[in-house]
């Protein structure tokens, strides 16, 4: 389905790319995070609910700004006792806010979805576009109502876009201070796509190790998880660092039953666990030299030819090594299409552009906390150029 599916998402990219970037004939102030929100908004929407309102300005506009303003909501709504949520949530200026913006998404779905539902019913020879919202209608086979379908949509939204965004800003962000990294990174990329006709396939993908392996260490160095201790503190050797370290504590999970593990310790309900991000990427059992930044840590591993190595060191791996996607059963299912997407966005940027930090500093943005969530900081701009042919 994602193989499939990779032509799309690469046109999209690049037309996404070349409506939001600057035309950076010379050095010029990017900040990167905004345009990547709109960049991946579009891209991913293409695939969410098609070329209709995928690059629909105010679309684009209500589904960037949905994330936000539902976490605002959430958070608005902890802060009320427990006795006084039913009575007092739905009246909080935040709530009233998202329920106003989840009407508007739903007023921009509610037609296509009906036309599409009424065109399958009256032509049996119509042609079924290919994307989420005809596959969840396809699916449906009629049972789910055009609201249902609309939750499943902003569903996709909270979920897709501003992960996507945090991920390659933070690889940007890195790269700017890495800049020993960019022209090998530039000459495989050049490499596979001639030898793909100048396309960018789901062959042409696998083929970028390198890529796919800086992606990798940058989320091992920068997971966008939950951070509660200040990272500056967890190993000296960071602090003179260009480098900061991971946050200590990645996805977490709220024990619903008590359950005992195997060496007796029992865990009661209601219990908030977290998974301890920072001693699983800073051992050096998982991670020899782990508090060393290399970006070609796991191109270095496939190249045992071994399948095992090969598997298990790849960007959208989940494994007890590796746990920005999750783990286990609950590992995130669309992790295939954003790793397609993020490493479609980085090929055109490295491609296209040279990158560093603003009056040439060579320390990278530390990373900011938001509540329990480590982030690269939205606010930071980073300097853009055309590549000098």
């Amino acid at each position: 389905m994602i193989a499939r599916l990779n032509p799309t998402i690469a046109t999209e990219v690049d037309i996404a790319l070349r409506e939001s970037m600057p035309p950076c004939e010379e050095w010029t102030d990017v900040y990167i995070f905004k345009e990547l929100v709109d960049v991946i908004a579009k891209v991913s929407g293409r695939i969410f609910v098609g070329p209709e309102l995928c690059r629909n300005p105010e679309y684009i506009k209500l589904g960037t700004n949905y994330t936000m303003d539902l976490v605002a909501g959430v958070t608005a709504c902890k802060k009320v006792r427990p006795w006084l949520k039913p009575f007092l949530c739905p009246r909080l200026p935040e709530i009233v806010k998202l329920r106003k913006i989840e009407q508007q998404l739903s007023d921009f779905l509610h037609p296509i979805v009906e036309e599409r539902m009424t065109a399958k019913s009256k032509d049996p020879n119509w042609q079924e576009p290919d994307d989420m919202l005809q596959w969840m209608i396809t699916r449906g086979k009629g049972t789910n109502s055009i609201d249902e379908i609309t939750r499943f949509q902003l569903g996709l939204i909270f979920a897709a876009i501003h992960t996507t965004s945090m991920t390659v800003t933070s690889i940007m962000h890195t790269l700017a201070v890495t800049p020993e990294y960019i022209d090998p990174l530039r000459e495989e990329i050049r490499n596979v796509m001639a030898n793909n006709d100048g396309v960018i396939t789901s062959r042409a993908l696998q083929q970028m190790e390198k890529v796919d392996s800086y992606m990798k260490e940058v989320i091992r160095f920068y997971p966008t998880g939950y951070s509660k201790l200040n990272p500056l503190d967890m190993h000296h050797s960071w602090r003179t660092s260009q480098l900061t370290p991971p946050p200590p504590a990645a996805f977490n999970r709220r024990v619903l039953k008590g359950i005992t593990l195997s060496n007796g310790q029992y865990i009661p309900p209601g219990v908030t666990i977290e998974v301890p991000s920072a001693a699983v990427y800073l051992d050096e059992k998982n991670y020899p030299s782990a508090d060393e930044f290399d970006g070609f840590r796991a191109y270095k591993a496939r190249q045992s030819g071994k399948a095992a190595d090969i598997a298990r060191n790849q960007f959208v791996t989940t494994n007890e090594t590796n746990l920005n996607f999750g783990y286990g059963a609950h590992a995130c299912p669309g992790r295939f299409f954003a790793a397609n997407e993020i490493k479609m966005i980085l090929v055109r940027l490295i491609l296209e552009y040279d990158v560093k930090m603003p009056n040439d500093e060579t320390v990278r943005y530390p990373m900011v906390d938001v509540s329990t969530q480590s982030m690269p900081d939205p606010t930071k701009a980073l300097k853009f150029r055309k590549v000098q042919i």
